[in-house]
């Protein structure tokens, strides 16, 4: 069976009402007209659109420059049927989105019914291989979450939970810093307020995770030990087959309500005169001390 090549409209006028996905980006994540006052799922350039295109969120529409619409749908055909394409300027663009749009392509989708932890834990069946997850509480910065998602698929981590106060990881400043991975990470929020969130935490440990809480505190242990076991019949050191990270937002870390939660308190050994490493750099620390 053929399929039609996707049709090119030309949008020529900024204020056009079908560039309306695309307006004022600069404010769009926030949008009270959409359900949960959350907008849309926007990827900016090529590579992110692509695994837009190819994620579990419904396609709105392409906008870009001309040239880019044309190899985009070149690309991308056959899952681009009956998604509108729209071709336009750059000064066009800028004007609508707001600002000089120079990697000359979006990708626009609504936002795909929310997963929960546990079709999230159910999905995680992979005998005979180590199965990791990483847990963020009160993680605020777009940038921060946008990384942990990069650093999370670059890993080969399996999904990633966000505890109270953690922002949308949908926001558009944290998709296009993971490189679309959020739109292919599984994810899912945590119930509870920020006090009584961590009680979640038993749904991992019920699930046979071994809940690891990230912390420059002096009287943590080594991540390296905090990671492996051993028993009488072996001294050697062995990986839990299961292991959650639990991390905080930049400054505060983690509270202790959660690292009361976790099964214990690791430590990065840091140089003297030095306290702590940004959130995500401390995340793939932990992820690649887990596979090492």
């Amino acid at each position: 069976m053929t399929h039609p090549a996707p049709r090119i409209t030309v949008v020529a006028d900024p204020s056009d009402p079908r560039l309306d996905d695309v307006r004022d980006l600069k404010h769009s994540d926030n949008r009270p007209d959409l359900p949960g006052g959350k907008g849309y799922v926007i990827a900016e350039g090529p590579l992110v659109a692509g695994r837009l295109v190819e994620s579990r969120f419904p396609l709105r529409c392409v906008v870009g420059f001309e040239r880019r619409v044309e190899e985009f749908a070149a690309e991308h055909g056959r899952a681009l049927c009956g998604v509108p394409l729209y071709a336009v300027t750059r000064e066009v663009l800028a004007e609508a989105a707001g600002f000089d749009m120079h990697r000359g392509l979006l990708a626009v989708a609504d936002r795909a019914p929310e997963r929960t932890v546990t079709s999230l834990i159910d999905d995680l069946s992979h005998p005979h291989t180590l199965t990791t997850l990483i847990v963020l509480e009160g993680v605020g910065d777009h940038e921060n979450i946008g990384a942990i998602f990069r650093n999370a698929a670059g890993m080969g981590v399996d999904g990633v939970l966000l505890g109270a106060g953690t922002a949308d990881p949908l926001y558009r400043r944290s998709v296009r810093v993971s490189m679309g991975h959020v739109l292919r990470t599984p994810f899912a929020r945590m119930e509870g307020t920020p006090t009584t969130w961590q009680r979640s935490l038993d749904q991992l440990r019920e699930a046979g995770f071994h809940i690891v809480a990230l912390t420059p505190a002096p009287d943590a242990v080594h991540l390296r030990d905090a990671v492996t076991f051993t028993s009488p019949d072996n001294p050697t050191p062995q990986p839990y087959d299961r292991v959650a990270f639990l991390v905080g937002a930049e400054g505060p870390g983690l509270t202790e309500h959660a690292m009361r939660a976790c099964d214990v308190r690791a430590q990065i050994p840091m140089a003297p005169g030095t306290d702590s490493l940004n959130v995500a750099t401390s995340a793939a620390i932990a992820f690649y001390e887990r596979n090492r």
